[in-house]
């Protein structure tokens, strides 16, 4: 076996339904307002409109998710060493979104 450090990427892809959009905006809105965000003033108020002004929540819900939170999937896995996470949140149809197309694509 290669001494030569192998890498793999993970890809998940997780489909949420917004069940209360101003309380999912409330809750991104206090992590932005929190003292221990790392974030100027001018950097609040920008993410803080932001939040507010999409509709689709994605903005919001990227902010109650950690890309670390991600790395919990393989901690339990002692063969592996975590190096990176990185998480993007965009609107989406629903569940299947992806598999509709592809029907259409085969037709």
């Amino acid at each position: 076996m290669s001494d030569e450090p192998k890498f793999l990427r993970l890809t998940v892809e997780l489909t949420v339904e917004v069940l209360d959009m101003d309380a999912l905006q409330a809750s991104a809105l206090a992590e932005i307002r929190h003292p221990d965000a790392d974030l100027t003033e001018e950097e609040r108020t920008e993410q803080a409109e932001l939040v507010a002004s999409d509709d689709s929540g994605a903005s919001a819900l990227q902010w109650l998710i950690e890309p670390d939170h991600v790395l919990q999937l393989v901690d339990h896995i002692s063969q592996i060493e975590p190096r990176e996470a990185v998480l993007g949140v965009e609107p989406s149809e629903g569940p299947g979104e992806e598999e509709d197309e592809e029907e259409h694509d085969h037709v």
